[in-house]
């Protein structure tokens, strides 16, 4: 028995060890942008989209031309855009990206954060904005709602002239997905919330989620803007099932927009066989 407790007591230092070296190897990448340029707000002009349920959304436009609707992914807000946003607003299009409800300055109603109210809030958004001709860019969790609203929401098609989806799946998220069978049970108990006060924690879970050499600011900025999330919504269990449990994939064929699919090679979340 002694030396069962020793040995597990070794194994337990060692992983100890080994998790701060890596995370100290995260902090010595660089990283080509500073903090505050990937915290900076969009600058646009601020509106408040109030929904049936109670929802408010907060949203964002800027610009004229061809219009890009860009919808972010879990945790996050529409200030993930940032940097797209001031790219495409010098290429001469008109921006406009929004809180998904529970996330960011956006409340959340008594519809709760399913994917059929999220849809239906996409619907809203398009409306709101008189969107024609539009390009809807929608980034993992904003993908995912993205495909049920050109599916399921007619006048979501009718304003769209394209879609791109970004990093994202069409339902059945832990398939091939080693990774996302670890975090979607964290996140459905709460426990990673916990588990991100830890900066060694933070950093490699952050690094997990940001490529081959993560940048440290990039990282950073990463864990922080979710602990910020969890602090003021909590871990949205709702919607984290409805990427593990519901299948859309039989129904891709019906969506008949010009649409780009994009994914990094090196992505541990959504894998890269969901974008195949």
């Amino acid at each position: 028995m002694k030396a069962t407790l020793t040995a597990v007591a070794l194994a337990a230092i060692g992983a100890t060890y080994g998790a701060r070296a890596a995370a100290a190897q995260i902090e010595t990448d660089p990283g080509p942008v500073p903090y505050d340029r990937l915290v900076a707000e969009p600058n646009g002009t601020e509106v408040f989209i109030a929904r049936p349920d109670g929802t408010v959304l907060r949203a964002k436009g800027a610009g004229e031309g061809p219009p890009v609707i860009l919808a972010h992914g879990y945790g996050l807000g529409l200030g993930q855009c940032n940097i797209v946003w001031d790219e495409l607003l010098s290429r001469g299009h008109r921006v406009i990206a929004f809180d998904q409800r529970g996330h960011g300055r956006s409340t959340l109603g008594s519809a709760g954060v399913g994917s059929e109210p999220m849809a239906e809030d996409y619907a809203a958004v398009l409306k709101h904005f008189d969107v024609r001709d539009g390009v809807l860019v929608g980034h993992s969790m904003g993908g995912f709602v993205a495909i049920r609203a050109v599916l399921d929401h007619p006048d979501v098609a009718e304003r769209l002239g394209g879609l791109v989806l970004a990093s994202t799946w069409a339902g059945r998220i832990l398939d091939g997905a080693p990774q996302s069978r670890l975090q979607g049970p964290l996140l459905k108990s709460g426990l990673l919330q916990w588990l991100l006060r830890s900066r060694t924690i933070g950093l490699l879970f952050g690094g997990f989620q940001c490529g081959v050499r993560p940048s440290p600011t990039m990282v950073s900025v990463f864990t922080d803007v979710l602990v910020e999330h969890f602090q003021r919504h909590g871990s949205l269990p709702d919607v984290v099932r409805a990427s593990i449990h519901e299948d859309r994939y039989p129904r891709l064929a019906e969506i008949s927009i010009p649409t780009v699919v994009m994914v990094g090679s090196a992505d541990r979340t959504t894998s890269p066989a969901h974008s195949r």
